[in-house]
């Protein structure tokens, strides 16, 4: 187990790697996990930017394991469990358990919109599989917003790490960050948002930038952690670019566009998600975004 004291820093929500006929380019993700490893990034296979809800069960147990298997208990894998049902979220966390990850990311079930007082049933079965649970607070992608008080009454269960927060609320994460008790982590699950949340006294990310910038995004955070935001102040505007450009379409369709760029992979997404998405002026603001990041294009990208 990686989790050896309080969740902080940066953690990737990986990309899910594809072929041209839609299969698992395993040896790119191999690859991605390395670099991620090595620049000092936890792992976070299987979320919303791994397009899980396009895997099937086999493909997941084959992702996460390599993750594990990579990460060697260098640093942490959270692997996402989540989804609408509450007994297959369990059945997921479950699988995650079995596989050795440190932690589950469970985001609030999408499209069912359950009152809060569902919410903390729906999170508490799932914390009775035994395996440490990162609560994910997206509204934009679920349709329901995981309220502060809530996440703070699970938070006294100490089954609960933290919380990914992406609710686009600086007085929410104030409300998190007031209440939240000692081992209880307060995560930004955007980008852009990091610095923010961190100065307010959040712990660190989950992040999407850090598949293509990981270096940078793991000094950014690292930096404001040890209170130097002026060091970190200077890493954010020079992500800033990349962070919006990654996010002009629907993720994860330009950071595997970007990936492919730097020659990392190729930039295949499946359906319901298609390239043709990437509008000329997308590319051109993402390509820009990369260079003002310092990023190493390869002429052409691949394809």
């Amino acid at each position: 187990m990686a989790l050896r004291g309080p969740l902080e820093g940066t953690l990737t929500a990986l990309y899910t790697p594809m072929t041209a006929a839609g299969e698992l380019d395993l040896p790119a993700f191999t690859r991605l996990a390395e670099r991620l490893v090595a620049a000092g990034s936890g792992l976070v296979p299987c979320g919303t930017t791994g397009e899980t809800p396009t895997l099937s069960v086999d493909e997941y147990r084959v992702l996460v394991s390599r993750a594990v298997e990579v990460a060697r208990g260098r640093v942490p894998v959270i692997a996402g469990t989540g989804s609408s049902a509450t007994r297959q979220t369990v059945e997921m966390t479950e699988l995650a358990k079995g596989l050795g990850c440190d932690a589950a990311l469970v985001v609030n079930p999408p499209y069912n919109k359950p009152p809060q007082v569902s919410l903390l049933a729906h999170f508490r079965a799932v914390a009775d599989v035994g395996l440490p649970v990162l609560l994910y607070n997206v509204p934009s992608r679920t349709g329901s917003n995981i309220a502060a008080q809530t996440a703070l009454t699970l938070a006294e269960d100490r089954r609960f790490i933290g919380i990914k927060e992406a609710g686009g609320s600086l007085a929410q994460v104030e409300q998190l960050v007031a209440g939240a008790p000692e081992g209880f982590a307060v995560l930004s699950g955007d980008d852009g948002w990091t610095l923010p949340m961190m100065v307010l006294g959040a712990r660190g990310v989950v992040s999407v930038a850090s598949n293509v910038a990981p270096e940078a995004v793991v000094r950014m955070v690292r930096a404001a952690l040890s209170g130097d935001f002026a060091a970190a102040r200077a890493e954010h505007y020079r992500l800033r670019p990349l962070f919006e450009a990654l996010f002009l379409t629907t993720n994860p369709i330009l950071v595997k566009r970007a990936a492919a760029l730097l020659g990392h992979s190729e930039g295949h997404v499946r359906l319901p998600l298609t390239v043709d998405a990437i509008e000329p002026k997308f590319e051109t603001a993402l390509v820009a975004a990369m260079r003002q990041a310092g990023l190493e294009l390869v002429p052409g990208g691949v394809r």
